[in-house]
């Protein structure tokens, strides 16, 4: 009997961004509406284009069967699930602080990015190559930052149904008279757009670190 494949999670992945694009999707409706958030409606629709981005970059990276990319993946897969449930944490502990300053929420993000340099560290060793320490570090964040924007939506669930208002935007231009659940709701959205995009860019620089600075040890 052969051994099984190590897990890339990249089922899982892509169900879960689907998920996401469902919550979003009836959070925002009715859609026309988007279109009066900040930036003529660019803070509803990145999360959403964001998504569907993972979507396509699971699926094109995964079909890719070089040796390194296959031992890649699931270095940077199952360890991203750890930097997950940190950046949970994070957004649960964001929720409910009400916005207070803290110590412990950047150390949460500081603890996911050694994570994600640990992932790098994982695809190097698997590989035999430093730079394999990118996209394992890059995958491990993707995992991690879908995790952290689920959490996301579903505090955005646990808070009560959407505002109805005709002009969101001009709620959220007056802050200091407008719709208190307007103006989270626009922070919930560029917080998730700010883990799908920002996520994978800071995985894959702190993977690669990591990695060649193992090598240069070793060297």
């Amino acid at each position: 009997m052969g051994t099984s494949a190590p897990p890339t999670l990249r089922t899982p992945l892509i169900l879960v961004a689907l998920v996401n694009l469902a919550i979003l999707g009836m959070w925002l409706w009715p859609w026309p509406e988007v279109l009066n958030l900040p930036g003529n409606g660019t803070t509803g629709f990145d999360p959403a284009i964001s998504l569907l981005g993972y979507i396509g970059l699971v699926l094109w990276i995964t079909s890719n069967r070089q040796e390194a990319i296959q031992k890649a993946l699931p270095a940077g897969a199952m360890v991203g699930l750890l930097a997950g449930f940190i950046l949970v944490a994070e957004v649960m502990l964001e929720a409910r602080s009400a916005g207070q300053p803290g110590f412990l929420q950047p150390a949460l993000l500081g603890a996911a990015g050694i994570v994600w340099g640990i992932a790098g560290l994982r695809g190097s060793r698997a590989t035999g190559n430093a730079r394999s320490g990118m996209l394992s570090g890059a995958w491990s964040a993707m995992v991690s930052c879908l995790m952290a924007c689920t959490a996301i939506f579903a505090e955005m669930c646990f808070a009560g149904p959407p505002p109805e208002m005709q002009d969101p935007w001009k709620q959220y231009q007056g802050l200091a008279i407008g719709n208190p659940e307007t103006q989270a709701l626009v922070h919930s959205l560029n917080t998730a757009t700010g883990f799908l995009l920002i996520g994978p860019l800071v995985g894959a620089a702190v993977g690669q670190m990591f990695a060649f600075f193992e090598r240069n040890q070793k060297s």
